[in-house]
């Protein structure tokens, strides 16, 4: 597809089906949320309207996206982390409510925030080497937990939440978070398949469908969030959380 905006997030053209891709283009930093990124997210979901049937969000290079990316963390005040965690969980609403289908498609790593990403989508295919990690609460920090408990049941998320587990495209699909598993090469022939499958809904109905089965409480997903972020000694959690995962 062509891309139609430079930078650290890339907007496809629409395509004759109404299909157009959304990647997250920090191959060098795994695709990683600074703050620069997550605002020319939101600024390209800005552009996206009724011409728009199907957005397939992915990520540039070998992985789909690092996480929050820490560096230059400790310079930043605990306001402007809360900040950027409050956007980033307003990506996930935007995702979780957009009026167009959403499609995850992963390939290699989708680690905390960016698992969160693929979680917000409506159909989330990854690659046999996708894999996925939500450490937040490592760190005291929850963002997505709703969403990924809808997906994959409350006890197994307190488990893959708790341990800071690794789940394998395989054992993803076992759990929920994945749609399916498929080989890369069939990505497209899988997308048409999905395509001609909605193909009957009108923009009224496709709302409507997304709309009543988004489950998510974004409120209280926001109010969860900054309770989390704002609890005093946010930068020695990251410090501690960086330290052990550095070791």
């Amino acid at each position: 597809m062509v891309v139609m905006s430079d930078g650290d997030a890339l907007l496809g053209a629409v395509d004759d089906r109404g299909i157009r891709e959304l990647a997250l283009n920090r191959p060098d930093k795994a695709n990683a949320l600074n703050a620069g990124i997550v605002r020319r997210l939101h600024a390209l979901l800005d552009e996206i309207g009724d011409e728009t049937r199907v957005l397939v969000v992915k990520g540039a290079g070998r992985h789909f996206c690092g996480g929050f990316d820490f560096e230059g963390v400790e310079a930043q005040s605990e306001g402007d982390l809360v900040l950027r965690f409050v956007q980033i969980n307003e990506l996930l609403a935007r995702l979780r409510r957009a009026p167009y289908l959403t499609v995850a498609w992963v390939r290699g790593a989708a680690f905390g925030a960016g698992a969160d990403i693929v979680c917000a989508c409506a159909w989330r295919y990854g690659a046999a080497r996708a894999r996925f990690r939500f450490p937040g609460f490592q760190f005291g920090v929850a963002l997505g937990t709703r969403r990924l408990a809808e997906l994959i049941g409350a006890q197994r998320a307190r488990e893959v939440l708790a341990g800071n587990q690794t789940l394998d495209a395989t054992a993803a699909h076992a759990a929920g978070l994945l749609s399916e598993v498929i080989d890369e090469a069939d990505f497209e022939t899988r997308l048409a398949t999905l395509d001609a499958a909605t193909a009957g809904l009108d923009r009224a109905a496709r709302r409507a469908l997304l709309r009543v089965t988004a489950g998510a409480d974004h409120d209280a997903d926001l109010a969860d969030l900054v309770r989390s972020v704002a609890r005093p000694g946010i930068h020695e959690r990251i410090a501690r959380y960086r330290q052990a995962t550095a070791a």
